[in-house]
């Protein structure tokens, strides 16, 4: 099996280098990859944006299976345009994507579903906008409603705060939705989806915000580790039956049936799971730390996915032990990252862990720099969280970035066992 896959971030990296390690996959390209992939996977250059260019491609290097890794291809109906040339494909269609491109539209679908989730309204016009906010609060939970890379969402007891970030989306055009706060630590959960079969994966957990304590503004993801070890035997379960299983049907009702992998963000409270966010991809930075332990060909779970047969398959296979990811950012990372600083210490070898490329580039020089917000992940694996910790800051203060910065303190509560979930009301 000959496989492409659509991006150019750490997920991308993740997934490529979890595709070679199956022995019924003979060749991976990347498109447009990063220098991170050169040396396991063929990189050639393509517009993700572009149905014609990517179709082009595949049909190029005679890809069996299209992987498309970012959201945006997703929305735009990449993945229609490579089914209807004939190749499968793993990404769900426009109207399907529009569970992640629309909050309105992923609200609409969990009404109907009987899918707990917050309360929320949506914001268009900023004559409104106060009105709205005296509605909410005194935590505030002000949303984007379109794709913003994880960047366009605030939560503030700041009413100050919250309004300013909403009237900012309003004058930008960006209708504005607006949230209940959801008690309980947050989960995410990896769904293989294809129609009405649900193939959970392992359920990790994220690190939003850019400092240490979840302090400071949100961003792409800062790390994430898994498995949970504060998260109950039979959540999973509960997530899939009350939560996926009822959104994927209620999407085949819509004639939108899922095809690829629905991710679930969670908030775990007193009345149980309720949805914060679904996406139609893999997430970043979880996907780097759920790949890093699984078992199973992924090959075969993508292809099955995408050809409508995930329901011959048997379950994922896992290696025992934890994993975990953390994010090496470039200075001034979330808002105006600087770019073009020459990174060192990425070659250099450690047991059990990997560093996976993000934002780099190539220099003129030969060099490899920086060339986005989040440049490097340093995935780490051992036999308990406490051990893939201690070898994943071990591995990412070898590398060396001018202004680079990154959270010491991702899995660490669930370390020192401080998570917890509100009793059940």
């Amino acid at each position: 099996m000959r496989v492409l896959v659509i991006g150019a971030g750490a997920r991308e990296h993740a997934l490529v280098e979890a595709l070679r390690r199956d022995p019924a996959v003979s060749a991976v390209a990347a498109a447009p990859g990063n220098p991170g992939m050169a040396a396991i996977a063929e990189l050639r250059p393509v517009d993700p944006a572009s149905a014609e260019s990517v179709v082009a491609l595949a049909r190029e290097i005679a890809a069996d299976l299209v992987v498309i890794g970012p959201e945006v291809p997703l929305v735009l109906g990449i993945a229609d345009a490579v089914r209807a040339a004939g190749i499968a494909c793993f990404g769900p269609s426009a109207e399907a994507a529009r569970i992640e491109g629309s909050k309105a539209f992923a609200k609409d679908v969990m009404a109907a579903a009987g899918v707990r989730t917050a309360h929320s309204e949506i914001v268009d016009n900023p004559g409104e906008l106060d009105a709205a906010l005296d509605r909410f609060g005194p935590t505030w939970v002000v949303k984007d409603d379109g794709l913003a890379a994880g960047k366009g969402v605030v939560v503030t007891a700041d009413r100050h705060a919250a309004r300013d970030h909403a009237a900012e989306l309003l004058e930008q055009g960006h209708p504005v939705l607006l949230e209940s706060f959801l008690d309980g630590p947050e989960v995410s959960l990896f769904c293989l989806v294809d129609g009405e079969t649900v193939v959970p994966l392992l359920p990790a957990q994220d690190h939003k915000r850019v400092g240490n304590g979840d302090t400071g503004p949100n961003t792409g993801g800062m790390g994430a580790y898994t498995p949970l070890p504060w998260l109950a035997p039979d959540a999973v379960t509960e997530i899939v039956d009350d939560v996926v299983k009822p959104v994927a049907a209620e999407m085949v009702r819509r004639g939108a049936a899922f095809s690829g992998l629905l991710y679930a963000g969670l908030a775990i409270g007193q009345a149980g799971p309720a949805v914060v966010e679904f996406n139609c991809r893999f997430g970043d930075p979880e996907t780097q730390a759920v790949l890093a332990l699984l078992d199973s060909p992924l090959g075969a779970l993508l292809h099955a996915t995408a050809t409508g047969t995930l329901d011959t398959l048997e379950p994922p296979r896992w290696k025992d032990g934890a994993a975990i990811t953390v994010v090496l950012a470039a200075e001034n990372y979330p808002s105006r990252p600087r770019t073009g600083d020459v990174i060192a210490g990425t070659e250099e070898s450690m047991a059990n862990t990997e560093v996976l490329h993000a934002g780099t580039a190539q220099g003129d020089d030969g060099s490899l720099v920086s060339a986005g917000g989040r440049v490097l992940n340093v995935v780490a694996s051992g036999a308990d969280l406490s051990e893939a910790r201690t070898r994943a800051y071990e591995r990412i203060a070898a590398i060396r970035l001018p202004g680079g910065h990154y959270r010491t303190d991702i899995a660490l509560a669930a370390v020192e066992d401080r998570i917890t979930i509100p009793a059940r009301a």
